[in-house]
């Protein structure tokens, strides 16, 4: 993949998000990964696309041993705020490298690799790399908060379905002829890793956002809200009262957002 042609994400959201996702993430799944590799002595651990490294700062300390992170990303800022914040208790070292031309040798002697939030922005083939490189290297891999095109807000609106039909349209657009997977990732991945004989564990990890969140679901509606736009200009025009009602709701701790995403565990 060309990294001028990716989604990139700024430190501000995803600092923003960070608890969000805390939250969300699958307990049961770690648990699962702690029974597979939490009597090893050291482990290490392949975090793809790392964005600032909260992946590390979430998951590190809930397993035992001395940890070595590898922090994949293609943006030299994001890799830095991912060292710069790392937990304590681990090591860390970086690889400025984008993801689509990963290989089973880029994963030998790891333990575990991980990824959060970072396969709808992918294309089909590129998930397929990474599914290839796991299954290629022996490893389990956990792959957090993929998106799967459902937003339930409270109060409905009649305006609500519009919205999320365009976005999730924006979501598997095409990019400088990559075509992104949105919220047909999971399924993209866990057929791929099927293909390669590796089954995979799905699990709910749905952002709850209310009025302790009123900061993350300002950003958060208003960018869904333009990229809907941005995928159907059609929706501009009467998307302005919209957005109004919307943000009022937010301003009294009257709106509530329930986004829907899904953990996957890929277990060779």
């Amino acid at each position: 993949m060309t990294s001028a042609l990716m989604p990139k994400a700024s430190p501000n959201w995803l600092r923003l998000r960070e608890a969000a996702d805390a939250a969300a993430r699958s307990a049961e799944l770690v648990a699962e990964v702690h029974e597979r590799i939490g009597a090893a002595s050291r482990l290490v651990i392949h975090d793809l696309g790392c964005g600032t490294g909260s992946a590390a700062r979430w998951l590190a300390p809930q397993l035992p041993a001395a940890q070595h992170w590898i922090m994949w990303d293609r943006d030299p800022d994001l890799l830095a705020a991912a060292m710069s914040g790392k937990p304590e208790q681990i090591t860390a070292a970086t690889r400025q490298r984008d993801l689509g031309t990963l290989t089973a040798a880029d994963l030998a002697g790891a333990d575990l690799v991980t990824a959060s939030a970072l396969i709808d922005v992918l294309t089909l083939d590129e998930v397929e790399a990474i599914a290839a490189a796991c299954a290629g290297a022996g490893v389990p891999a956990l792959i957090m908060l993929s998106v799967v095109g459902r937003v339930e807000l409270d109060p409905a609106d009649p305006f609500d379905d519009e919205v999320a039909a365009a976005f999730n349209a924006h979501q598997r657009r095409a990019v400088g002829g990559r075509r992104l997977l949105g919220p047909d990732a999971v399924a993209a991945l866990s057929d791929a890793f099927a293909r390669h004989g590796v089954s995979t564990t799905l699990r709910p990890s749905p952002w709850e956002l209310g009025v302790d969140d009123r900061d993350l679901l300002v950003v958060w509606f208003q960018e869904w809200l333009d990229a809907a736009v941005e995928q159907v200009p059609a929706l501009g025009k009467p998307s302005t009262g919209y957005a109004r009602r919307r943000l009022a709701e937010i301003a009294d701790g009257r709106l509530t957002a329930t986004v829907h995403h899904v953990d996957l565990l890929a277990t060779p």
